[in-house]
Order: structure tokens, then C-alpha cells, then sequence
């Protein structure tokens, strides 16, 4: 019988762990096996099933290039008998099957099968088993194995004219067994021995491109074995100029559609063939690219497409001679893809999220990048969003996989009301980038411009923006730029891949990145941000989600990783200043206001002062101020208070001056999506010793969430909200899939469910009808009016913190000068377990009020000494009224600007002594005064398009307000 076998650098990469074995060990497709695995040892370092009450195996047949190519058997996390194995009571699991009944192999699959891989779960998927360095365990099938000991590198890469000299052995049931052994050459044979247990043979002058074939016999069987592989001869590679204007990735033609040009810039390598579905992933010499001669750019114009059709394609990258454990040829989609398409994810992508996702072609592997020329532009509701001012942004944090049952855009468009009436006027979005998976949070990025079709499409999320944008809220997106993982095609060109399944990680002559991290951070591969090459694709990320998705700021990841001074062990040198890490992130920043003089630049960098000193004043003195937004994570010392503790409780650092900052660039917060949710920590670890106010009971530590947002929303400079935080979400971040913690699993809470997919109970159980959770909703949703609406939360402040009975003072000019305006705002809250009098210490005596009260009525006089505040309650004050108490305003439908729409100038048709104009967050944007007669003309050509709402009184202070759009 004949098998198709093995190569060498496949061989290396089967996993044969005592942990799991099969019964006969060598085995045909077509014979009965039995895979028993032992979780009463612990041979794996990937060991995540523990006393499970069912063990499902998850497997897949294939051949060399994929052991689950072929078919794939198992529904990971249902628990619905499909893979179970029987518990043998003995700490072993069994389940016997004939691999091509079981995997319903049709004949030509079933003689191609070279190997079977498999991984072990529990019933709901929430615990796996895999292998030593978290690989899927890897069987090979046949009983006759041919292993090529060389060449090294395959496929083969010669010059046209060279010999190939191959050297294999045979293995039959396990041993090393003498046979006969031919080598063909596109099936002419070519040379062949006997009595060999390894076999050294020669083909002489190749010439074109070939394949070559060894079988191979043991003598003491008629058992044949067969493996083959590819020799590619140097094609004569064009040399030719690179045509001005292109950019690597694709270039599409303006004016004719039926051409692109594609470019790839890949140092090191020979030549480069594009394979795509233009030409069925067989490519001819015709699509060997062109070499730039004075650069490492390859470039190739396609012709023939039609218009709005789907193509897809990759890069064959080859590589004469690859150093050591790198492979001569690697297959990958475009570096700088806009759309690809991926195996491994897309069959698990929703139809209702992403309609008509185009087909991954068969028979090939990996991502494929999808070309499409005349594409439909989006079109743009707002082409010209004012942002907001920095000091005045509240952002609101979303996992999008985690904010709503449909885990896509969606989701975000659909409830804009909600952002809308919680008073944000920022959405910051975790990683919406291609990343390795579905249920990720989206920091193991892999294709840095595409989005993850897992959250929808490129229409949809533009909607998004544009639907956040005419609601008066910015979009930031949060941008994974110090590393990248393995999927990603700048780390596989030029990888360390030593057992050759197609994986790695950089190796020496990675123009990206580091071999090994340069701070003591990391996660997958270092970007080396000093390489001329990381910075140019840096730059595009940058200006294709600004130029084409039109958002408004980046929080950068991680930005203590863009050193290359450190080493992964070195903590103290990643915290301390480094000068390189300053310089480039300046220049990125600089590049970024390139094209958006206004866009946000936030750097989650948690260092020292010195350091981010240098970024928040970088610039602020440009006529557009600039400066880069710091965050300022203060989870301890709001979680200790909000818990009820007398210590480690001072949260001063939450304003800029503590920082050092000239400008108010402290992005700061209680919570984020790295720290455990406050209100979990309350309700689990809360001072529970006064009967009257035990922090853990629910409805208690709910309403110390709106003393929270008291003491952090307020201070002046931009404020981040964790989602949820304003319903009380009290979810722990370590709460797994199925809503357990996972602390119950194994006793530790070591992030095993971390990242896991989070309940929304906030919907399903419609918290907004909650009366308590309601109620923290609409008290930050004032503060937030508060905050960005009141000039005086642009002022100065000063923090009285490190008890449980914060203080905090906010004013405008003069602390202890009243004014007319609102411009002086005292916030005491109390934090303690029982009743406090507290001195609010105003600054002058009159008549303050209490801003929270939206009718303005509540009043204190400022001579007063001692308010007693309940436990978990609080008071804010302002020396005048706030103008935001005044809701309703008399309507005169008689009263008109003309015209409406205005471009620039617009007139009155009534008599008037005040007009103000707002934008659609409420904002006042302008204002008149004075007595304009009927007919008065006022010139608003310096605001942008948008919509506004104007307010005007009468001598007589009649109001009226109507809706103004700009053109």
C-alpha cells in the first residue's frame, strides 16, 4: 500500500507527548485507533484541564501543509457529545475511531492524510489541554515514513542549471529499517538505491521548475511511503523603476479600474510571484514582480480586473538562501491590507454581523488579502467634526465584544442615546485591528490596517463614526503599535521558523522587529520604533484610520515598549527616562497632527514625570495647542476609598499639577479595563463592620459609585469612564465565559479568565430600570454636563484627599474672590462608614448652590461651618447657579432667522437683546449681546457646518430656541 509520508522540517514539529497516546502508534487511515489522554500527569506546561467533569477532544485530519485541513470534528464550548471521550476512572480519558469514517474523508483526501491534530477541552470550552509550548498535538498517519534529512529549506530555491543532492531515511513501525528508495524528478526517475536505512542521491542540472517525488520500501515489507516537494528555479527578475506616487500595499488606478498595482517592500529576499484568485493561486512567470533597482521594492501592475469584483491574493516571498531555520519561501497576505480574509476566524463570523463575507479560496493556507478596484465611497454625514476640547473630554471606554449581546458596531450605533444621555462626548474603542481570533481583546493585533471582521465591516464602522460625529462625540481608537503576533506578515517574512509549520518568531534579519524584547513588558513580537522601516508603516496605520475613517485621537498601547535600550528583564531601565522612546513618540505625534491639527494623542505610558512632563507640554504653544494626553491610573487609592479603608487613599495625582504638567494633559481614571471593577471590589471586600452601611451589600456600594464620580469626573482636564462603571457594574474582570470567577476553578485569581467573553446584564436585565443603578447613571451624566458645559471646570483646583472626607476646590481667577458668573465650586464627599460633619470650607460667604439640583433652588449659605453628610453621600456647590439648571425655555413660533439653512449670514425678524448658539452637546459655541433690531444681520461664517441650537431673549426675557443648521 502506498502512503504519502513526511518532510523533515514537518516531522520536527509533531508533537509526541506521554500525556496522549494513540493505540497502534502507527497507523492507516482507514484502521481503527484509539487516542487516550492522561490528565493525571502534568507533562505539559499548557495544562489548563483540571478534574473536569467531561473531556471532549477537539481534532482534525490533514495533510503536511495543515493537520486540520481536511475536516474538522467538534463545536468548541458545546456540550453536546460530539468528540466526547469516555473517562476510563483511572485519571484517563479514551475514544476509539477509524480517522476516515470519523472525519467522513472523501478517496482523494484519504490518500493524501499525513497527519492528525487534536486538543482536549472540558464541556463548555472554558479549560484546554494542548501540548508542550501551547502547540495542538500532532500525529502523523502510515506506517511507512520517509524523512528528508536534506536539503533543509523546502521548497528548493536554485539557479537554473544547479544540481540537488537529497538525503532521506525510512522509518517503518517506529524503527529505522533498511529499504529501497527511488528520487524522481517531475516522475522521471532520476537515481535510486537499495538496502539503504539512509540514502544520499543526486538530480543533476535542473533546469525548470520541478517536483520531485521520493518513494521509498522497506525490504522486509511491500508497504511503499512517499513524500514530494518543489524546486523553483531563480526566474530572471525584471528590473524596473518604481513609478512615482505608489505606496506599498495596494495602489488603485483612479481613472481605470481594471488595474491596481501592488507593492512590497521585503529586503533580503530574491524574488517575489503574486498568487491570487486572478489567477486561481497557480501563478505563471507573468506575475514574478518587478524590482525597483535602487531599493528592496517589488512591484507589480495588475491588468484585466473587473471592476467592483472581489479578488483575493498573497505574496510568495522566496528566499535563495535562507539562514538558518528560516524558510525559503513564505506565503502571506499584504503587510498593509485593508481587508483579509482568514481561515481560522471567518467560519465563525456571523452572517448578521458581516453580510456576504467573501469565501476564503480553497486549498490554500493562511490570510489572503482581498483587492477590490471602484469601490463605493462612504458617504460622509459630517465631513468637518469639531472636537471637543481636550480639558473638556469625558471618555467612555468600550470593549465592543463586551457592550452588547451582537458584539459589533452595531451595537454602538444602536444605542447612541445611551452615550448621548450620559452626557460623553468621546468614545474610546478598544483594538477594532485584525487580531489573532474572535473573543479577544484585541491587543494581539496581526494586520495593523484592517479592521476585525468579527465587529463588521468597513461600511459599518464608518457609520459608527459618522453617527457619533453628528451626535456631537469623538471617536478614539486604541492603537496596539509596540508589538505584534505571529499572523502578522512582517513578522513571517523573516521568522525564526526551526520545526517549519509556518510560524515564528523575527529572526536576525527582521527589518521590524527585535529578536528579543528591548523592555520588560512585552507581549508577542517587540517593533524595533528605531528602524526606518517600523516608522514608515507606523505613519500609514496613522494616516489611514485619520484620512479614511476620519477618528479623532489614539490612545497608544503600551508606549514604555518603543525603547531599544532595555532588555526584558530590566524593569528599572523600561520605568526610568530614555531618550530614544521620547524622540519617536513625539515623532509620531507630530506626524499625527500633520494631518489632524487638532487630533488627540494620548499615550497610556504610567512612568515617570520627567518623561511625560516632555510629551504633555510638547507643543502647547502652537496656535492650535497641542500637547499629549497622559493616563493617570488611580484604581488603588478610589478602590481603597470606595471600599471604606483609611489608607493609601490619597488621590491628589488625579489632577495635572501633581504631574507637572503646564496644561491640564492628565487623561485620568478610577477604573479601566487592566483593573478589576470597583464596584466588585466593593461588593466582595468591602468594609462590612457597621451594620447600618455594609459596603458589600449591592444598593450601599451603588450609591458610593456617585460620590465616586464626584471626587474624579469634576477636576479639571480630560476624564476616562469604564464602560459600565456608570450603571455599577460589578462583574469582576477575572468572571469567566459562564459567569463563574474564576478563583472558584482553582482557588487563584491568575488571570485565567481575564480576557474571557463578560455577561451583559446590564441589558438582559435592564439595569437602566433599576432605580439604584439609574440613579448612578443620571448623577454622572450631570457631572459630566457639569464638567463640560461650566467654564469653570477649566480652571484651577486644588485636592484635600488622603482621608475619608475628600475635599476639593475648583475655581476660576482668584480662589477667594466671588464673581457674577459661576467660578468657584467646593466638592466634599464622605467615604466613611457613619454620619460626618464636615467644615465644606467655602472661600467667601453668600448665597452657594447646590449643582446638583437641575431646578437650582437648593441653596446653603457660605458662612455655614459643618454639614453633615451621610456615609457614601456628597454635595458639590457652586457660588451661582449652574446654567444648565433651566431645561425648559418658552417657544414663540412666530420668531425666525432667515435663511435656515445659513451659509454665513443670517437675519432676525424680531426685535432681540441676547442670541447664544450651541452645539448639539449644549456647549455655548457664541454669543451676542447687546439690542439687535428686526432685520439685524450676524455673521457666523467662522463656525463649521454642523447643526446648532440658538437661544434668544426679548426686552421683555422671553426665550425662544430653535434648531440652526450651518452650512
Amino acid at each position: 500500500m502506498k502512503k504519502i509520508t513526511y518532510f523533515l522540517f514537518i516531522l520536527i514539529s509533531f508533537v509526541l507527548n506521554a500525556q496522549v497516546t494513540i493505540n497502534p502508534s502507527a497507523f492507516e487511515v482507514n484502521e481503527s485507533i484509539t487516542i487516550t489522554v492522561d490528565l493525571s500527569s502534568n507533562d505539559t506546561n499548557c495544562n489548563g484541564l483540571n478534574n473536569p467533569s467531561k473531556v471532549y477532544m477537539h481534532s482534525g485530519i490533514g495533510d503536511n501543509s495543515d493537520a486540520f485541513g481536511f475536516s474538522t470534528i467538534g463545536n468548541w464550548g458545546a456540550d453536546d457529545g460530539i468528540g466526547e471521550m469516555t473517562n476510563n476512572n483511572n485519571g484517563t480519558w479514551s475514544l476509539t475511531i477509524i480517522p476516515e469514517t470519523y472525519y467522513g474523508l472523501n478517496a482523494t483526501q484519504a490518500a493524501n492524510v499525513t497527519q492528525i491534530g487534536m486538543v482536549f477541552r472540558n464541556a463548555d470550552g472554558s479549560q484546554e489541554l494542548k501540548a508542550n509550548n501551547c502547540q495542538d498535538f500532532i500525529f502523523p498517519v502510515g506506517i511507512v515514513i520517509i524523512k528528508i534529512v536534506e536539503p533543509a529549506h523546502i521548497p528548493v530555491v536554485l539557479e537554473s542549471g544547479e544540481s540537488l543532492t537529497i538525503k532521506s531515511n525510512l522509518t517503518y513501525q517506529g524503527n529505522l529499517e533498511p529499504g529501497h528508495f527511488k528520487y524522481y524528478l517531475d516522475n522521471t526517475l532520476e537515481t535510486s538505491g537499495n538496502g539503504f536505512t539512509t540514502y544520499l542521491g543526486t538530480i543533476n542540472n535542473i533546469t525548470s521548475n520541478a517536483s520531485v517525488r521520493i518513494e521509498g520500501s522497506p525490504l522486509s515489507a511491500s508497504d511503499v511511503g512517499e513524500v514530494s516537494f518543489d524546486v523553483v528555479i531563480v526566474p530572471t527578475v525584471i528590473e524596473e523603476v518604481l513609478p512615482s506616487g505608489l505606496v506599498e500595499g495596494i495602489n488603485y488606478n483612479t481613472t481605470d479600474p481594471t488595474k491596481a498595482i501592488l507593492v512590497l517592500n521585503a529586503p533580503g529576499k530574491d524574488f517575489v510571484q503574486i498568487a491570487g484568485s486572478f489567477n486561481n493561486y497557480a501563478p505563471t512567470d507573468a506575475y514574478f514582480m518587478k524590482k525597483d533597482p535602487t531599493s528592496d521594492t517589488f512591484w507589480l501592475e495588475l491588468t484585466g480586473l473587473t471592476a467592483n469584483q472581489i479578488y483575493t491574493y498573497q505574496y510568495w516571498v522566496y528566499d535563495k538562501n535562507p539562514i538558518a531555520n528560516s524558510p525559503a519561501l513564505v506565503k502571506t497576505a499584504d503587510p498593509y491590507s485593508t481587508l483579509v480574509l482568514s481561515p481560522f476566524d471567518d467560519p465563525f463570523i456571523p452572517s448578521s454581523t458581516y453580510p456576504n463575507l467573501p469565501s476564503y479560496p480553497a486549498g490554500q493556507e493562511r490570510e489572503v488579502t482581498v483587492l477590490q478596484t471602484n469601490q463605493t465611497p462612504y458617504n460622509w454625514q459630517v465631513t468637518n467634526f469639531s472636537k471637543p476640547k481636550k480639558e473638556d473630554l469625558i471618555i467612555y471606554e468600550v470593549l465592543i465584544r463586551d457592550f452588547d449581546a451582537d458584539r459589533n458596531f452595531q451595537d454602538i450605533i444602536d444605542r447612541i442615546d445611551y452615550f448621548k444621555n450620559l452626557n460623553i462626548n468621546a468614545i474610546e474603542l478598544m483594538p477594532v485591528m485584525e487580531f489573532e481570533g474572535n473573543e479577544s481583546w484585541g491587543y494581539n493585533t496581526a494586520f495593523h490596517m484592517a479592521l476585525d471582521k468579527f465587529y463588521g465591516t468597513e461600511e459599518k464602522f464608518k457609520e459608527l463614526v459618522d453617527t457619533c460625529h453628528q451626535n456631537g462625540i469623538a471617536v478614539i481608537l486604541d492603537l496596539a503599535l509596540n508589538h505584534a503576533f505571529g499572523r502578522n506578515p512582517m513578522v513571517r517574512l523573516w521568522m525564526d521558523d526551526a520545526d517549519g509549520d509556518g510560524w515564528g518568531e523575527p529572526s536576525s534579519e527582521n527589518p521590524y522587529f527585535n529578536q528579543t524584547p528591548k523592555h520588560s513588558y512585552n507581549v508577542g513580537s517587540d517593533f524595533n520604533h528605531s528602524s526606518s522601516f517600523t516608522k514608515v508603516y507606523t505613519k500609514r496605520v496613522v494616516k489611514h484610520w485619520i484620512e479614511n475613517f476620519k477618528v479623532d485621537g489614539f490612545r497608544w498601547d503600551l508606549t514604555k515598549g518603543f525603547t531599544q535600550n532595555c532588555s526584558s528583564g530590566d524593569e528599572s531601565c523600561t520605568n526610568n527616562y530614555q531618550a530614544d522612546r521620547v524622540a519617536v513618540l513625539k515623532e509620531y505625534a507630530d506626524y499625527s497632527w500633520s494631518l489632524d491639527d487638532t487630533h488627540y494623542v494620548i499615550f497610556e505610558h504610567l512612568g515617570g514625570d520627567t518623561e511625560e512632563q516632555e510629551w504633555a507640554n510638547y507643543r502647547i504653544s502652537d496656535p492650535i495647542p497641542k500637547g499629549i494626553m497622559m493616563w493617570s491610573e488611580m484604581w488603588t487609592a478610589y478602590k481603597n476609598l470606595a471600599q471604606g479603608q483609611s489608607s493609601d487613599i490619597n488621590f491628589d495625582r488625579m489632577g495635572h499639577t501633581a504631574h507637572g504638567f503646564t496644561e491640564k494633559r492628565t487623561l485620568g481614571y478610577p477604573e479601566s479595563h487592566d483593573k478589576d471593577r470597583i464596584m466588585y471590589e466593593m461588593t466582595e471586600f468591602g468594609t462590612n463592620t457597621t451594620p447600618s452601611h455594609n459596603i458589600r451589600d449591592l444598593n450601599i456600594a451603588l450609591k458610593r459609585m456617585s460620590a465616586l464620580g464626584a471626587v474624579t469626573i469634576p477636576i479639571p482636564g480630560p476624564k476616562m469612564l469604564w464602560h459600565f462603571a456608570d450603571l455599577g457594574m460589578d462583574d469582576s474582570i477575572w468572571t469567566c465565559s459562564n459567569g463563574v470567577v474564576n478563583s472558584d476553578y482553582d482557588g487563584n485569581n491568575d488571570g485565567d479568565c481575564k480576557l474571557d467573553t463578560k455577561p451583559q446584564p446590564q441589558w438582559s436585565n435592564n439595569w437602566l430600570a433599576d432605580g439604584n443603578r439609574n440613579k448612578v447613571y443620571n448623577d454622572w451624566a450631570r457631572l459630566n454636563d457639569l464638567k463640560i458645559n461650566e467654564a469653570v471646570f477649566e480652571g484651577n483646583y486644588s485636592i484635600s484627599s488622603g482621608t475619608q472626607t475628600p475635599r476639593i476646590s475648583i475655581y476660576t481667577g482668584n480662589e477667594n474672590m466671588s464673581g457674577s458668573e459661576l467660578k468657584n465650586v467646593i466638592i466634599v464627599a464622605n467615604f466613611s462608614l457613619t454620619s460626618q460633619n464636615i467644615n465644606p470650607n467655602f472661600p467667601y460667604s453668600g448665597t452657594w448652590f447646590d449643582l446638583m439640583d437641575t431646578s437650582g433652588n437648593t441653596t446653603i449659605n457660605g458662612s455655614t461651618t459643618s454639614i453633615n453628610l451621610p456615609p457614601g453621600d456628597f454635595r458639590i456647590y457652586g457660588n451661582k447657579g449652574s446654567t444648565l439648571s433651566t431645561n425648559s425655555f418658552e417657544k414663540n413660533n412666530d420668531f425666525k432667522i432667515l435663511p435656515n439653512p445659513v451659509k454665513n449670514r443670517f437675519s432676525i425678524n424680531q426685535n432681540i437683546e441676547t442670541l447664544k448658539i450651541y452645539d448639539i452637546t449644549g456647549k455655548l459655541i457664541k454669543s451676542f449681546e447687546g439690542q439687535f433690531s428686526k432685520g439685524y444681520t450676524f455673521n457666523i461664517s467662522n463656525l463649521l457646518s454642523s447643526l446648532y441650537l440658538i437661544k434668544t431673549t426679548n426686552a421683555l426675557g422671553t426665550q425662544n430656541t430653535f434648531k440652526m443648521v450651518k452650512l
